[in-house]
C-alpha cells in the first residue's frame, strides 16, 4: 500500500523527491487529510497543530533539511 504524505505549499523539491521514492502526496491545504500518513511543513508545524483538523501522524519539519533527508526521516518514522 502506498503512503500518502501531506506537504505544505512551497516544498516542490520535497514533493518531487517523495514521488521518486514511491510516496503519493497531497497539498496540506486540502480538506481531506484523514488518510495521510505524515505531514511535511516548512517550519515547526505549530500552525498545523493548532488547526481544527485532528491529526495523529508524524509532522516533519523540512527547514534546514534536503529533500532526500526529509524522505529518509519519513521512511524511518513510517517503517
Amino acid at each position: 500500500m502506498y503512503k500518502k504524505i501531506a506537504v505544505e505549499e512551497g516544498l516542490s523539491n520535497v514533493v518531487q523527491a517523495l514521488h521518486a521514492s514511491g510516496f503519493h502526496t497531497t497539498s496540506l491545504e486540502e480538506d481531506d487529510l484523514k488518510n495521510v500518513r505524515a505531514v511535511v511543513v516548512k517550519g515547526d508545524g505549530t500552525d498545523i497543530l493548532a488547526s481544527p483538523v485532528n491529526l495523529h501522524v508524524p509532522i516533519v519539519n523540512a527547514s534546514g533539511r534536503s529533500a532526500e533527508e526529509v524522505v529518509e526521516v519519513l521512511r524511518d518514522r513510517l517503517s
